[in-house]
């Protein structure tokens, strides 16, 4: 089968995704020039211009980005089709690309490892960002998020137990400080901040015996990562909020101290989402199955 067309498409949705044709050309394993000449015998055809070029920046034309638009979901069912013809009597191969955040991607780690594991002929993209993105117009082939973000068009399929969060501080931060007893009691205290994805503040949520609490904390520092929460309250320098899971560690190390715990119960679950159509790639399948017998 000639597939000459299909590459030139794969390569303009991957310079856009990318804005960029070295990253486009590493991810499609070819040469920067090998895509370069991809994508310019594809606007000759064409006679349009898809991409706006500078030495420093690739961007999307006008015409470009209708084009990605209209082609995107024409491309993934066609990339299904010829999955499912290929893979019908094979174990699953190729490449399943997975959209979550870094705290996410930490805690379901060790099942995508053992679904490598499993199917050896599988390769698995994972991109960790804070941000909400269409999947499907971002060529993912599923998210990983927390179930209250997962859109209600989206199949979804747990992939963790509920999650808590917890309040934690370093033993050195206690030593000058009570423990807060009650999430009115974080006024009194030095709390590191947590800029969510859309830039506003997260308030920190509370609830117990059916009474909910919302506090916006105050402190000097404000952070949008975890890794960085983690390491400032582990230099004293305040309490953060995350989740039991990013926590695990320093919990079980001692590192940091878990407060309010009787105000933190189970809420959610992280969920495996992807659109909802009749020709699931057998990669995505395959791991559904195992997810499925792990009975989340």
């Amino acid at each position: 089968m000639n597939t000459s067309g299909l590459n030139e498409l794969e390569a303009i949705l991957a310079v856009a995704r990318h804005r960029s044709f070295r990253a486009a050309a590493t991810e499609l394993n070819v040469s920067t020039s090998a895509l370069s000449h991809l994508v310019a015998a594809l606007e000759a055809r064409m006679g349009v211009r898809l991409f706006n070029r500078t030495t420093r920046s690739v961007s999307l034309s006008e015409i470009g980005a209708e084009f990605v638009r209209t082609v995107t979901p024409a491309l993934s069912t066609i990339r299904m089709a010829l999955e499912q013809a290929g893979n019908s009597q094979a174990a699953p191969s190729g490449t399943l690309r997975l959209n979550t955040s870094a705290g996410a991607a930490k805690q379901v780690m060790p099942l995508l490892l053992e679904f490598m594991q499993r199917y050896p002929q599988m390769k698995v993209d994972i991109v960790t960002e804070g941000r909400l993105v269409d999947i499907v117009a971002q060529g993912f082939d599923a998210g990983i998020r927390l179930g209250d973000s997962v859109a209600q068009d989206m199949i979804a399929v747990d992939i963790s137990p509920p999650q808590r969060f917890a309040v934690l501080g370093s033993p050195a931060y206690f030593a000058r400080r009570p423990a807060p007893l009650s999430p009115l009691d974080l006024g009194a205290h030095e709390c590191i901040r947590s800029r969510m994805p859309s830039g506003a503040i997260y308030r920190w949520e509370f609830a117990r015996h059916g009474e909910a609490i919302a506090v916006d904390v105050q402190g000097a520092l404000t952070l949008d990562n975890p890794t960085l929460m983690l390491q400032a309250a582990r230099a004293g320098m305040g309490l953060t909020y995350l989740t039991e899971w990013n926590a695990a560690t320093d919990l079980t190390q001692g590192t940091l101290v878990r407060v309010l715990e009787d105000w933190t119960p189970a809420y959610d679950k992280l969920r495996l989402y992807y659109p909802g159509r009749r020709h699931v790639p057998a990669g995505l399948r395959a791991l559904i199955e195992l997810i499925r017998e792990k009975g989340f």
